[in-house]
């Protein structure tokens, strides 16, 4: 299970439970390789249902984009690709290692259309471009298929998942020399019904990215929404690749029919600090 927020200078939690039925005979926790929170349970006996149930508070505070957008520049020109410091790339090398195929150059391609012909390109304003143009130019559905589609027929077919998008976007990034890591969590979206922007996404797990600049640090970027920053989202696991973010996976023992389905509900809501008492003397 990747249930359990991770806490870092912009969310912190503050309360969390987790409810199981049955309850698991056993139950620990863990972090795995990229600092994730995961949970493990067994269970003992037989049952018609298996639920998950987790909820927790959380002060969720997003830092400001605190660098300057001209700090990280490179000249992409004549297949030229971003370069990191000689000290940090062996921690970003494995991130930055494309992990679909394109015989073709069409994915490098698709991503060199948001760099300068010649001399020097923002990183920054071109990730943001970047991720305007998938928002913009791509169809968002749900697909109720396990797994992620290839960046090449989320570029085909102009539409796809969040986590399609994430991919995508990772990859093209990637191609340029860029380190990407995937992100699953949830999307606070606020309803029509208060007259603010419903989010792409509510309701169910989340997925975008973060790309490494040297002088932010990693930044999220959630082409779904067409978001910068970590603006409305609640960061639960990151990953060189989405299988390693499952959210939730295992194993049963049991017939072939007695699987018949799996429903996630996702509910994200706000909670408004209470105003300060005043004391008149």
């Amino acid at each position: 299970m990747m249930f359990r927020p991770r806490e870092g200078c912009d969310q912190r939690l503050l309360a969390s439970s987790l409810v199981i039925a049955p309850v698991a005979s056993q139950l620990r926790h863990m972090q795995d390789v990229f600092g994730n929170w995961v949970g493990v349970a067994r269970f003992s006996g037989r049952t018609n249902d298996l639920t998950f149930l987790s909820t927790f508070t959380l002060d969720h505070a997003p830092l400001p984009l605190d660098c300057d957008p001209q700090a990280d520049t490179a000249d992409f020109s004549a297949g030229r690709q971003f370069a990191y410091d000689l000290d940090d790339f062996p921690d970003l090398a494995w991130s930055a290692q494309p992990q679909h195929a394109d015989p073709d150059g069409v994915l490098a391609a698709w991503a060199r259309r948001f760099v300068k012909a010649s001399g020097p390109t923002a990183v920054l304003p071109m990730l943001a471009d970047m991720t305007q143009a998938i928002y913009a130019g791509l169809k968002y559905g749900k697909r109720l298929e396990h797994g992620v589609q290839t960046p090449l027929t989320t570029l085909e077919s102009h539409s796809g998942t969040c986590r399609d998008f994430a991919v995508l976007m990772m990859e093209a990034v990637r191609s340029l020399g860029l380190s990407a890591q995937f992100v699953s969590g949830y999307i606070h979206s606020p309803s029509r019904k208060a007259a603010l922007t419903e989010r792409q996404g509510g309701g169910h797990t989340h997925a975008w990215l973060r790309v490494y600049l040297p002088s932010c640090g990693w930044v999220e970027f959630d082409p779904t929404n067409g978001i910068v920053g970590a603006t409305d989202l609640i960061r639960v696991a990151v990953a060189r690749d989405p299988r390693q973010a499952t959210p939730l996976h295992g194993s049963w023992s049991g017939f072939p029919t007695d699987f018949l389905k799996m429903d996630v509900e996702v509910e994200v809501s706000e909670v408004l600090a209470a105003a300060p008492a005043l004391a008149f003397g």
